[in-house]
C-alpha cells in the first residue's frame, strides 16, 4: 500500500472508529440505560429534560471552544495532536460509564457530556485533516469514503452490541443490564483501537510553531470576530447559515432524542434498537443516492424535500401509536438523514469566496456545533410545561402515565418550529446573489 493510500485509509478509519460512540452510546443504549437504570426512579419528563440539557450543555461547550482550538491547531501544526487528545478523552469517558452506579444520574450525565465533548472536539480536527490526505480532485470521494466507513463501522459494532443485550448468556454475560455496560467498554475499545490507524498512518504537514503559545488561542477569538464581520455583510451566506442552524438542529435533535421519546411513549427498548439499526444500514446507500438526486434534480430542491420529509416525520411522530409506525419512520429518516447533511455542505460551497474555503468552513463548522443546543432543551422544556398544564388535581396513576406521554408528544412536536423556521429562511436564500457577493469580496 502506498503512503498516499495509507493516509486515506488511516483518515477514513477514524470515522469507522468514532461512529461506534454515535450509534451505540449517543443514539442507542445511553438514552435507554439512563432512563431505566441511572434515572430509574425519576418522572419520564424529568429524565427527558435531564438528558436534553446534558446534550445541550456539551454541544454549547464544544461550540464555544471550536474556533479557538481550530486557530491554534492551524498555526501550531497540531490538528493531529488535538484529534488524539479529544478522541482518547472520549474513549476514557465512554469506558467510565461502566463504573457509574444505579441511580447516579448526575454522574452519568457528566461523564456522557465529557464523552460527547471528546467525540465532537476530535471531529473538528478530523475534518481539518481531510485536505492533507486528499487532493482537490479526490477530496469528495475520500470524504464520502469516510462517511460510508462511519455508517458501516458504527452499524456493525452496534449490531454486535444489540446481540449482546438480547442474548447475554450466549456471550457469557449474566444479564442484559450488564451487557449494556459491557457494550460501553466495547465502544471504548473499538474507538481507541481503530484510532491508532489514524495516529500512525496520517501525517500532518509540519509548520514552524508560533513562538507564543498563548497567542494561538487569542488568535482564535480574532479570527472568529473577523469572519463574523464579513458574514454579516454577505447577506446570502448569513441567511443560509441561519437556515442551516435551525433545520440541522432539528435533524440532530431527532437523532439524539428519538429513543428517549419512544421510551416515554412506552415502546420496548428492543423495538427502538431495531429502528436505530434500520436507520444505520439504510443511511449508507441512501446518502449516496440522495446526493446523486441533488446533482440531477438540483441541490436546493433536494434540501427542501428533505426538510419537508422531516416536517412530516415530526407531525407523524406526535401521533404515533405502535412500533410498526416507529419502524416506518426510521426507514423514512434513514432515506434523508445523510443526504441533508451532505447536500447542505456542498450547497454552502457555492456561496463562499474562492480561496477562503478554510476560513468560511471553519465558521460553518462552528455553527454546526451550536446545533443540538436549542432542540433538546426545547423538547425538554415544552414537555415539562405541557405536563404542568395537563396535570389535574390529585391525578390517578393511570392519568399520570397518560399525561406524561401526551407531554412527550408536545415536546417532540415543538421541533417542528426548527424545520419550518429553517425552510422559511432557506427560501429567502438567493444562490445567484450569493455568488455575486462572494465575487465582490474576492475582488477586494
Amino acid at each position: 500500500m502506498t503512503e498516499e493510500k495509507k493516509a486515506v485509509w488511516g483518515w477514513a478509519l477514524y470515522d469507522w472508529a468514532n461512529s461506534a460512540f454515535a450509534t451505540t452510546v449517543m443514539a442507542g443504549f445511553f438514552p435507554i440505560f439512563f432512563k431505566q437504570y441511572w434515572s430509574y426512579d425519576a418522572d419520564v419528563n424529568v429524565s427527558t429534560a435531564q438528558l436534553g440539557f446534558g446534550n445541550s450543555l456539551a454541544s454549547l461547550f464544544v461550540a464555544l471552544i471550536a474556533p479557538i482550538l481550530g486557530a491554534a491547531a492551524d498555526k501550531g501544526s497540531a490538528k493531529k495532536k488535538f484529534l488524539i487528545f479529544f478522541a482518547y478523552l472520549g474513549v476514557l469517558m465512554t469506558a467510565a460509564l461502566f463504573l457509574v452506579e444505579k441511580g447516579a444520574w448526575a454522574w452519568a450525565i457528566f461523564i456522557y457530556a465529557m464523552g460527547t465533548v471528546g467525540f465532537a472536539g476530535a471531529n473538528i480536527f478530523y475534518d481539518a485533516l481531510l485536505p492533507m490526505v486528499a487532493g482537490k480532485d479526490k477530496i469528495d470521494s475520500v470524504s464520502g469514503l469516510g462517511f460510508g466507513m462511519g455508517y458501516l463501522g458504527g452499524g456493525l459494532l452496534f449490531a454486535l452490541n444489540v446481540a449482546m443485550v438480547q442474548f447475554p448468556h450466549v456471550f457469557g454475560i449474566a444479564d442484559a443490564g450488564l451487557a449494556v455496560r459491557y457494550s460501553f467498554l466495547s465502544v471504548a475499545a473499538w474507538w481507541g483501537l481503530f484510532t491508532l490507524f489514524t495516529v500512525f498512518w496520517v501525517e500532518e504537514e509540519k509548520r514552524r510553531p508560533h513562538a507564543d503559545k498563548v497567542y494561538l488561542f487569542v488568535d482564535g477569538f480574532r479570527q472568529l470576530a473577523a469572519t463574523f464581520k464579513e458574514v454579516r455583510h454577505l447577506k446570502t451566506i448569513f441567511l443560509f447559515l441561519a437556515a442551516y442552524w435551525l433545520y440541522i438542529d432539528g435533524v440532530d435533535t431527532i437523532i439524539k432524542m428519538a429513543v428517549d421519546y419512544g421510551l416515554s411513549l412506552g415502546f420496548k427498548d428492543s423495538d427502538l434498537i431495531l429502528a436505530l439499526l434500520l436507520v444505520q444500514f439504510i443511511g449508507f446507500p441512501a446518502a449516496i443516492l440522495y446526493s446523486k438526486l441533488g446533482e440531477k434534480w438540483g441541490v436546493r430542491k433536494a434540501i427542501f424535500l428533505a426538510i419537508a420529509v422531516y416536517c412530516a416525520v415530526t407531525v407523524w411522530g406526535v401521533m404515533i401509536t405502535n412500533r410498526t409506525e416507529f419502524y416506518i419512520l426510521a426507514v423514512v429518516i434513514g432515506l434523508v438523514q445523510g443526504g441533508i447533511q451532505a447536500l447542505s455542505r456542498s450547497y454552502y460551497s457555492r456561496l463562499i469566496p474562492e480561496g477562503r474555503e478554510g476560513e468560511f468552513y471553519g465558521f460553518y463548522n462552528m455553527l454546526g456545533k451550536f446545533a443540538s443546543i436549542v432542540g433538546p432543551a426545547l423538547m425538554g422544556i415544552v414537555g415539562l410545561m405541557a405536563k404542568r398544564i395537563l396535570l389535574p388535581p390529585s391525578p390517578t396513576e393511570a392519568q399520570l402515565v397518560e399525561i406524561g406521554r401526551m407531554a412527550s408528544r408536545w415536546g417532540i412536536g415543538s421541533i417542528l418550529i426548527l424545520f419550518i423556521g429553517g425552510a422559511i429562511l432557506f427560501y429567502l436564500v438567493d444562490e445567484e446573489k450569493g455568488r455575486q457577493e462572494a465575487a465582490a469580496l474576492e475582488a477586494l
